[in-house]
């Protein structure tokens, strides 16, 4: 097999694996100069030269009620990717997370003797342990970003390499939040809060008026406070605007630049998922919250294990920031933890989040392109 031969099939679902695919898609080709990707991908790994077939979009749906809404679509693009890449075969299909997805596109490929990666450990440790053997079937390898996912999958004797998060190698241990607030044009003195209602038009639609109506709360006993909002597309950017319109409050939109706002912010109040743990990397005290469709709340609720589910938690294996779901996510509640995060920092706190910070900074592109090149090679001595 010559470099110029390789093909890669590459999935992702969201933002967040948008930025693990870009980063993976550039340290595959600092060693297979000449290999193409294909698949689904965002603006990020369209940037490092990623073929996209369909929207990202499409797949950017998250809890068990809200994908029956969209069924039919994801089965019509599932199918078209597997008539595609069983036509074109990639000596080696990498999902990035979306595991419903993901792991049954995984699963037919494997069946056409196509080696299959899956980059982001589905939380099989938290509920649903029995998709184990299903994610067995499905992939060769798991490339897991968080260091007790390893021994789960040691302990059932499937294929992982704990390959730490791409984040926590691009972020410094020490932000620099004058830095950050420069490039935004806000004052060293200014008071600063960072909101991330989700990449997801559903997330968005369920936390922004909560998240907003907190904005409120808080500008009533800090009223020089300067709001920061990220926008993960242009079209959060305009479901955003609307719902300011609405409340009538200020606020900076910004388009992306989510690590610079919070950065830049004393506080951050976010929806539940890897902006959690961008937040923790950046060092930032923060609330964390999340607000399901009733059906899939009231099912969750039955089947999640954990005591937490934000990742800094997780990974502290303790609580070292508020977690609100669901019926706590109240306006008054989450303004009443903000304020005191937006007055005084934490020093000990600074501290946990830089020493869960090293456990991460692993160079995760790296360890993953090279776990990834370990399966095409193993591939390619099978057919020896």
């Amino acid at each position: 097999m010559t470099k110029s031969a390789i093909r890669i099939g590459i999935v992702a679902g969201e933002a967040s694996g948008d930025i693990l695919g870009a980063g993976l898609i550039e340290a595959l080709r600092n060693r297979l100069p000449e290999a193409e990707f294909v698949g689904i991908g965002g603006p990020q790994m369209q940037e490092k030269g990623c073929k996209t077939l369909f929207d990202m979009e499409e797949l950017s749906v998250m809890g068990l009620v809200e994908v029956l809404s969209r069924i039919r679509r994801l089965l019509a693009v599932r199918r078209a990717l597997v008539e595609y890449f069983t036509q074109h075969s990639p000596d080696v299909f990498v999902g990035i997370d979306a595991p419903d997805f993901n792991l049954c596109l995984e699963q037919k490929l494997k069946s056409h003797g196509i080696p299959t990666v899956h980059y982001v450990s589905p939380t099989v440790w938290a509920w649903r342990e029995k998709r184990i053997v299903k994610i067995a079937r499905a992939t060769n390898m798991v490339l897991s970003l968080l260091p007790f996912e390893k021994a789960f999958y040691d302990r059932h004797q499937v294929p992982c390499t704990f390959v730490g998060h791409t984040l926590a190698d691009a972020i410094p241990l020490n932000p620099d939040q004058q830095a950050a607030r420069q490039s935004l044009g806000l004052a060293d003195s200014d008071k600063v809060l960072a909101v991330l209602p989700g990449s997801r038009g559903g997330e968005v639609q369920r936390l922004l008026p909560p998240f907003l109506q907190t904005v409120s709360l808080l500008k009533q006993q800090n009223p020089d406070l300067k709001v920061l909002i990220p926008a993960a597309s242009q079209r959060r950017r305009k479901q955003i605007e609307a719902g300011l319109r609405e409340c009538n409050i200020q606020a900076i939109v910004l388009d992306s630049q989510s690590r610079q706002a919070m950065i830049a912010a004393d506080a951050v109040l976010l929806a539940s998922g890897t902006a959690s743990l961008e937040a923790m990397l950046c060092k930032k005290p923060m609330v964390v919250a999340y607000k399901f469709n009733w059906l899939t709340y009231q099912m969750g609720k039955r089947m999640y294990k954990p005591q937490w589910f934000s990742l800094p938690n997780l990974l502290a294996n303790e609580e070292l920031v508020p977690e609100l779901v669901q019926h706590q996510v109240v306006p008054q509640h989450m303004a009443d933890k903000l304020q005191p995060m937006l007055e005084k920092s934490d020093p000990a706190l600074i501290q946990r989040f830089e020493a869960l910070h090293r456990q991460l900074k692993l160079g995760a592109d790296e360890r993953a392109a090279d776990a990834i090149i370990g399966v095409l090679g193993m591939a390619n001595d099978a057919k020896k």
